[in-house]
Order: structure tokens, then C-alpha cells, then sequence
């Protein structure tokens, strides 16, 4: 049996755009992505703290050193910028793997989106 456990987590950054015109998924900037070992197209479930939604969708990797958060497509109807998202990426695991598994959290400043 294999169960879904957190596997990394961008706690608290700021959404700095929000763009209906586009096909879908979240713009993550690239070194927050690495920093947190979440893998562009990877699949990812987002939180928004402002509103209580919750979406889930795909990344891609935006500049390295711009903050950038922008979610895509319809999920730009769920979000504002500068709301307060959290955002979470889960692996299968066994039970016995997920007992000594530590997930990966970073923390960003949720001003400037840039890890401290």
C-alpha cells in the first residue's frame, strides 16, 4: 500500500500576479522551486490564505530571483495579488518510508517572496 505524504511546501508567499489569458498552472520563481524540491510541471496543491480556496495545478519554473507567483489560466480567478498562498507538493510513499521522511518547508519573506 502507498499513502500521499507532504513532500515539500512553500509556506506563505505572496501572489504577484494573477493572468486570466493563459493556458493554467502557477509561475513559481526558480529558485523557490529548488529551495523547496519541487520539480517544474510537477503537480501542486495550493492554499490561499485570503479567501480560503484551494486549487491544484502544475508549476512552472518563472526567473530565478524575482518572487514571481503568478497563478494562470482559471486559477487566476481564485487568487489576487498580494494574497497569502501556501503552496504543497505530496509523494506516495509506504508506510514504512513515510515514518523517517522529513518534507522540505521553506519559508520566504511574504513581502519580497526571496528566502532569508
Amino acid at each position: 500500500m502507498l499513502i500521499q505524504v507532504l513532500k515539500s511546501k512553500i509556506h506563505r508567499v505572496t501572489v504577484t500576479e494573477a493572468r486570466l489569458d493563459y493556458i493554467g498552472s502557477i509561475t513559481i520563481d526558480s529558485q523557490l522551486l529548488e529551495a523547496a524540491g519541487i520539480q517544474e510541471g510537477e503537480r501542486v496543491f495550493i492554499v490561499n490564505n485570503n479567501n480560503g480556496e484551494r486549487l491544484d495545478t502544475y508549476t512552472i519554473a518563472g526567473e530565478p530571483g524575482s518572487g514571481v507567483i503568478c497563478l494562470n489560466g482559471a486559477a487566476a480567478r481564485r487568487v489576487q495579488p498580494g494574497d497569502v498562498v501556501i503552496i504543497m507538493a505530496y509523494a506516495l510513499m509506504t508506510p514504512d518510508e513515510a515514518k523517517g521522511f522529513k518534507p522540505k518547508v521553506i519559508f520566504p519573506d511574504t513581502l519580497t517572496n526571496q528566502l532569508t
